[in-house]
């Protein structure tokens, strides 16, 4: 019997969430994906309330007054705030199980995802996290195999496979086969790290100060990781560090390249000391199926092609790259693959 195939139970109301470090995406049970929405909780510190959740309170990053903060509770994809994580997390859990809920209804099951990188102690603060947020029971894999998972790729098979997965903030390298994680890699840069590098460039070469949502908005206009065929450029607009008005400037690709050299050098070196220890059958395999580039940074324009030229291993690009990990899990609760090995619960 495939791992996949062992039968749990039935239980329409579970969900599968990708916690990420910037989106959280939620699907439930023979309904799909119903909710991504960023991992943001915006808080009045001066009366200690909750003011909004996801989309609504990302729209208030850098532009809220002093007593209230729009923050992210998940740090390079761990809990950095472990009551704010709670609030998010139930928040979520019950907009996703929306007008189907009913007051007889049971807490739901979680399959939730975790960096491979991550302590015994981070991934029970994820579980307790979950717990207290509402689930009945809660069920975690590691973010590679969830991607592998929903990526469909052959991860019960002898046959080696290998998910780079790029999301907030952490990159996580994993060569997969037999229904296990044979060789992993987890490092803490990935898409806010490409972010924070383009804020810190245009602050440095133009004395402009811009904000996080602007700076993602160069990276996913223009931001590449290899040489374009036809080389973009973007307005952006900000305050003159000098002079404090407001202040535009125009931005080519090319600058933006050489910017998120640094970061992407650390995201090729994980996944070559990734296949340096890759056993060799395992790596003859990838040579001939490649390796799949998932998660929001993995698809940064000409990433594959900069990871093709560096390794000389045949690189593609997910084509459901940001949906990958919850489908993944939606795929565990669809098959009530729960006592999977890949599957672990901290209860």
């Amino acid at each position: 019997m495939s791992i996949i195939d062992s039968l749990f139970g039935e239980n329409d109301g579970d969900l599968a969430i990708d916690l990420g470090t910037a989106n959280t995406l939620v699907a439930v049970r023979g309904r799909g994906i119903v909710l991504n929405e960023p991992s943001v909780v915006a808080i009045d510190k001066s009366e200690d309330r909750v003011l909004a959740v996801g989309a609504d309170a990302k729209r208030m990053i850098g532009r809220t007054p002093g007593s209230i903060i729009a923050e992210r509770p998940l740090k390079d994809g761990v809990i950095a705030d472990f009551d704010v994580t709670e609030v998010m997390l139930r928040y979520f859990i019950e907009k996703a199980r929306g007008t189907r809920r009913y007051p007889w209804s049971p807490r739901p099951r979680v399959v939730i995802c975790v960096p491979s990188g991550v302590t015994s102690v981070e991934k029970r603060a994820v579980f307790e996290a979950t717990i207290s947020a509402g689930a009945r029971q809660a069920y975690l894999i590691e973010e590679p195999m969830a991607a592998a998972i929903g990526a469909d790729l052959p991860i019960e098979d002898p046959t080696g496979s290998m998910v780079v997965d790029i999301g907030g903030g952490t990159t996580e390298v994993a060569v997969i086969a037999m229904g296990g994680i044979v060789v992993s890699q987890s490092i803490r840069v990935a898409g806010d790290e490409f972010d924070q590098t383009i804020l810190e460039h245009v602050r440095d070469a133009y004395n402009l100060s811009i904000g996080e949502r602007t700076a993602e908005d160069i990276k996913i206009k223009v931001g590449s990781a290899a040489p374009l065929a036809e080389e973009l450029d973007v307005e952006v607009n900000g305050r003159d560090v000098m002079s404090g008005l407001p202040k535009s400037v125009r931005i080519e690709s090319e600058e933006i390249r050489r910017a998120l050299d640094k970061p992407l050098d650390e995201v090729t070196k994980a996944v070559k000391d990734a296949l340096d220890v890759t056993p060799p059958d395992l790596a003859s395999d990838l040579m001939y199926y490649g390796v799949l580039l998932t998660g929001g940074g993995g698809m940064l324009r000409g990433l594959d092609q900069r990871l093709r030229e560096e390794t000389g291993v045949p690189v593609n690009v997910s084509p459901t790259a940001l949906e990958n990990v919850v489908n993944g899990c939606a795929k565990v609760l669809e098959a009530n693959a729960l006592s999977g090995g890949f599957v672990q619960s901290a209860s």
